[in-house]
């Protein structure tokens, strides 16, 4: 563990300032940075402790969405009725993410901020372009089995770990973000950046801009559902997840929301295919033909081709679950 100093301001503004320190990182729950510092992959020289903010809320929204606070923890979330009810796939991934001791710790906004879970990543002994740009990728000739399908580069082939954020995507979240110039939303789809040239940018948020909240929509018309595909039944990374949102009325699909997880540097829409489902019939064969054009932009590599016909059984198979149970 390398020194450090800490600090922990009560007000947002306190701690915007805080955190404007180039050297600054925020910590909350901590049930990630806390273990990268210990394996020496984040290396702060300053802690600013956001444990204390006023930033626990859940309230409704004027449009009847939900405001999410970026401290409400993960457990608190997946329990309050309005979730439940009116976002379930949102409780169903939270759930299926991590242990309940995890659960209480993990925060929204550290959630959304979770870095990848690559074994690559965190031994420092190994190239890795997300921990030390132009060493290489590891995982590119190594054991790749849990790595992306879709959207990775040359320089990094990780995937995004978090559960959550899967289902956020697919209802259209947007995340407020909070900095000493200003507030501002970015859409879920905006916040994780794919690898490209720069993998060690997670996302595209500025030094020093903090997660204040996260924003839901109203809820969206049709069924919610969560899927996952892992290793074993308990609180293990997914192979490949499916967050889906489906309207159906006289045997038509009215409306589609997708969001993968396990596949891709982020949570991965395909809003091509969504937009074909609408108007089709809503049968086994419409689904799996949506599932193909997802697809047909894979990149696997060899210990991965697995995920893709798994992740086609799993957008056709979930789909007409939703289907056959009324839309």
């Amino acid at each position: 563990m390398r020194e450090f100093t800490y600090e922990r301001p009560t007000t947002v503004a306190d701690a915007l300032q805080a955190g404007s320190r180039p050297d600054a990182k925020f910590i909350a729950g901590g049930t990630n940075l806390v273990d990268l510092m210990k394996v020496d992959v984040e290396r702060p020289a300053h802690l600013v402790d956001i444990s204390r903010l006023p930033l626990r809320d859940i309230v409704t929204a004027e449009d009847d969405g939900l405001r999410i606070g970026a401290l409400v923890g993960n457990t608190e979330l997946a329990s309050d009725s309005r979730v439940r009810q009116l976002y379930p796939v949102l409780a169903q991934a939270i759930v299926n993410g991590a242990s309940g001791q995890l659960r209480n710790m993990a925060t929204t906004g550290g959630n959304l901020l979770q870095r990848t879970r690559c074994p690559y990543f965190y031994d420092t002994a190994m190239p890795c372009n997300k921990r030390t740009p132009g060493s290489g990728c590891a995982a590119l000739g190594g054991f790749n089995r849990m790595h992306a399908i879709l959207g990775a580069s040359d320089k990094c082939i990780a995937v995004h770990p978090s559960d959550m954020a899967v289902a956020l995507a697919a209802l259209r979240a947007e995340i407020e973000v909070q900095s000493v110039s200003g507030t501002r939303r970015v859409p879920i789809g905006e916040l994780h950046r794919l690898p490209g040239d720069h993998p060690e940018q997670d996302t595209t948020l500025a030094a020093g801009e903090l997660i204040t909240a996260v924003i839901l929509p109203p809820p969206p018309a049709g069924r919610q559902i969560y899927r996952k595909v892992r290793d074993r039944a308990s609180f293990a990374f997914a192979l490949v997840s499916l967050a889906a949102v489906l309207e159906v009325g006289q045997g038509m699909v009215r409306g589609a929301h997708l969001a993968l997880g396990g596949v891709a540097h982020k949570p991965w829409v395909p809003t091509d295919a969504e937009r074909a489902l609408v108007g089709a019939r809503a049968v086994p064969e419409s689904f799996a033909a949506a599932a193909d054009s997802v697809l047909g932009e894979a990149h696997p590599h060899e210990a991965n081709e697995f995920k893709v016909p798994l992740a086609r059984a799993l957008i056709t198979h979930t789909l007409a679950e939703l289907a056959s149970s009324g839309g």
